[in-house]
């Protein structure tokens, strides 16, 4: 186990941080008394959001913008650092995206740089209008895509603690975190219908101390998906459905991607998903390493995969033939998940040939088929190690010349 996977330390940082911040007479910066912003679903707020943003980063004192109640129209804002304080943001209102995708020209709405010390709280919705983006996506419309943008952009921000917040109907990702250190997310709530696309709830990469803790998340993707470079994570208590489950990877799609180390999924119910605990390589040329990953103490309701090591990941059928994945895994383990499965294959361990998993661990598994046949087990490139009830007997079910992608 990783002696490493302690979530106190950096979120005692924080309580800590806030405290002592709020001890400290904050300066308010509301959008609209004070930036004339009109809660009237027309008025574009960037302006006033950034010019409230900018005084507040200036203040040497802790401070905090206000968003009161309301509706209000956002085009998009970029807020950056360093301030020369700890900041907080209350959104109160209901903040919209413009519903046309043609107004993005880059995959950026409401995007955080370089801050440190930052909380952002007060059960305000971020709205991103997706259902038009949502018709367009397509496989064969990349360069559509590649302009869609996220709904909340969290990069090099470090020492951050977003709670209440809820995004609602992303065009793509709902939240990204990317560089960032020591950032807890808490009491989400993610809503997109089970049909949108590459709405992923919480993506991250080249991140460290990352913690999702009681979160609702329902989309038409990976509840949660964890990209290279990401450690020492926690993920508990999180609610995940409709959606694809809760996802390490993709990786080993591109060159010199980092490794993925030190992540615990604990505590949390994935219902009426296509993957529950999932681990997603590309087969091709590309290396990587994950290591140190723990599953624990999930709650499955009718998954259709969900207990999945998919190293032939390859989800438009586009690898070359007999493609092995270069990236190699080890000490993994899944242990106490329960539940039931919406197919008869509720494990299936697809592992690379050139580089057989090693380490991966079943203890204390009862997952039943929801149809007629029994569930089984598929292992392919891998002998777990197993302890405890095991309901279906791990490796007992024939593997397929072609596995199935998934999505």
């Amino acid at each position: 186990m990783a002696p490493h996977l302690n979530i106190v330390p950096s979120m005692f940082v924080l309580l800590l941080l806030f405290i002592s911040a709020s001890k400290v007479q904050s300066d308010a910066f509301d959008v609209v008394a004070k930036f004339g912003a009109k809660a009237d679903g027309k008025t574009d707020l960037s302006k006033p959001f950034l010019d409230a943003w900018k005084e507040a980063c200036a203040s040497v004192t802790p401070s905090t913008v206000v968003i009161p109640k309301g509706t209000y129209l956002l085009s998009k804002v970029n807020l950056e650092g360093p301030c020369k304080a700890p900041i907080e943001i209350n959104v109160q209102g209901t903040i919209q995206a413009p519903a046309d995708p043609s107004a993005f020209k880059d995959p950026n709405w409401v995007r955080f740089y370089s801050v440190e010390n930052f909380k952002m709280f007060g059960g305000g919705i971020f709205d991103g209008q997706g259902s038009i983006a949502y018709e367009k996506n397509t496989c064969e419309n990349r360069e559509f895509r590649s302009k869609l943008p996220v709904n909340i952009r969290f990069d090099f921000v470090t020492n951050a603690l977003i709670q209440d917040i809820t995004s609602k109907d992303s065009k793509l990702f709902h939240i990204n975190v990317f560089a960032c250190k020591n950032i807890t997310l808490e009491r989400l709530k993610i809503e997109a219908p089970d049909e949108s696309p590459n709405t992923d709830g919480i993506h991250m990469g080249k991140s460290e101390g990352v913690n999702i803790i009681a979160s609702d998340i329902k989309t038409g993707d990976d509840c949660i998906s964890i990209g290279d470079g990401t450690k020492n994570m926690v993920i508990k208590e999180i609610t995940c459905g409709p959606g694809h489950g809760i996802s390490i990877g993709s990786l080993g799609k591109f060159q010199n991607e980092e490794p993925v180390e030190g992540i615990k999924v604990s505590n949390c119910t994935i219902t009426n998903t296509s993957n529950g605990a999932r681990i997603k390589t590309w087969p091709g040329e590309h290396g990587g390493a994950v290591s140190e990953i723990h599953f624990e103490d999930i709650t499955m309701n009718n998954v259709s995969s969900p207990i999945l090591i998919d190293q032939q990941y390859c989800p438009w059928n586009k690898c070359k033939k007999n493609e092995e994945s270069k990236v190699k895994l080890s000490n993994i383990s899944f242990k106490n998940i329960r539940g039931t499965s919406a197919l008869p294959e509720a494990i299936k361990f697809i592992c690379s040939g050139s580089s057989p998993c090693q380490n991966v661990e079943l203890a204390d598994i009862d997952i039943k088929h929801n149809g007629a046949e029994p569930a089984t087990s598929q292992c392919l490139n891998v002998k777990p190690i197993t302890s405890g009830k095991l309901n279906p007997t791990p490796c007992s079910g024939p593997i397929p010349k072609t596995p199935g992608a998934t999505a």
